[in-house]
C-alpha cells in the first residue's frame, strides 16, 4: 500500500511538473525564437519582427542573385570586352536610391507606431512601484488604502536547494508579483544603488531602472499564466540571480490575493 501511494505521489508530482513547464512563459534552452506573446505590445514586436524579417530576405536574396550573377557573367574568362565610357547608369542609380529609402520608410512607418503605443500608459487600473536592488526587487501595490495599507514586499531567488517540484532553476522567487489579466497595469521603476533593467519578454516589457529616477511602462495580460523575467542591464556579480516572476490570475483570484495580503499587512 505504501508503494502504490508512493507510485501515485511521484505520478502526480511528474504530471504536475509537465503542466508548470507547459504553462510557464519562460526562456528555453537553445530557444532560437521569441517566447509566447502574452500581451498586445509583445504580439506588435514579434509582428514587426516578422513584418523586417521578411525585408531582410527579399533583400537576402535579391543582392546573391546580383552578386552571383557579376560573377558567372561578367568575370575575365567570360567577359573580356568592357565598354570604357559606360561609367554610370541614371536610371539604374534613381532605383538603388529609391527603392531602398521606401523599404526604410515601410520599416519605419509601423515601427514608430509601435514605439509609441509602448510608451502611451491609458488609464492604468492598477500600479506597481518596482526597485531594483543589489540584488532582489522591491515591488509595492499603492492602490488600496493609506500608506500604512499598502502592499511591499521583497522578491529573492529561490536557491537551487530550495526549489519545489516543476519550478525552474534560477528563475523562481519567493514572492511573485500578482495582476489580473485583462487589466492595465503602470509599472513605476527606479533602482536604488546601480542601473538595473526590469525585462519581462512575454509581456514585451524592458524598462531600465535608474538611481535618482523614475520610468515607467505599461503591460496588459491577455491570458492567465506565469511570466518569468530577469534583470537584463549588468549590475554586479550577482547580476544573473535577481529574476522577476509575475503571476497573471482572474479577478476572482486577485481579489482573494488582496484581501489575503491586506488581511496578512492589517
Amino acid at each position: 500500500m505504501k508503494k502504490r501511494r508512493k507510485r501515485e505521489k511521484r505520478k502526480k508530482a511528474m504530471i504536475r511538473t509537465i503542466i508548470t513547464t507547459i504553462t510557464n512563459d519562460a526562456a528555453e534552452a537553445w530557444q532560437l525564437g521569441f517566447q509566447d506573446s502574452a500581451s498586445p505590445i509583445a504580439e506588435g514586436i514579434l509582428n514587426l519582427h516578422n513584418e523586417i524579417l521578411y525585408y531582410l530576405l527579399i533583400i537576402l536574396v535579391l543582392i546573391c542573385w546580383v552578386m552571383t550573377s557579376i560573377i558567372i557573367k561578367f568575370n575575365e574568362n567570360t567577359n573580356k570586352f568592357t565598354y570604357k565610357y559606360l561609367n554610370h547608369g541614371t536610371l539604374i542609380e534613381l532605383i538603388w536610391t529609391i527603392t531602398p529609402a521606401l523599404i526604410l520608410m515601410a520599416i519605419a512607418i509601423p515601427s514608430f507606431k509601435l514605439l509609441y503605443l509602448m510608451d502611451e500608459v491609458v488609464e492604468p487600473t492598477i500600479t506597481l512601484k518596482v526597485t531594483g536592488h543589489q540584488w532582489y526587487w522591491s515591488t509595492e501595490y499603492s492602490d488600496y488604502g493609506n500608506e500604512s495599507d499598502n502592499i511591499e514586499f521583497d522578491s529573492y531567488m529561490v536557491p537551487t536547494a530550495d526549489l519545489e517540484l516543476g519550478t525552474l532553476r534560477l528563475l523562481e522567487v519567493d514572492n511573485r508579483v500578482v495582476v489580473p489579466v485583462d487589466t492595465n497595469v503602470r509599472v513605476i521603476v527606479t533602482s536604488t544603488d546601480v542601473i538595473h533593467s526590469l525585462a519581462l519578454p512575454s509581456l514585451g516589457v524592458k524598462i531600465d531602472c535608474i538611481p535618482g529616477r523614475l520610468n515607467q511602462s505599461s503591460f496588459l495580460i491577455k491570458r492567465e499564466g506565469v511570466y518569468y523575467g530577469q534583470c537584463s542591464e549588468l549590475c554586479g556579480v550577482m547580476h544573473g540571480f535577481m529574476p522577476i516572476v509575475v503571476e497573471g490570475v482572474s479577478l476572482e483570484k486577485y481579489l482573494a490575493w488582496l484581501n489575503e495580503e491586506l488581511g496578512t499587512e492589517g
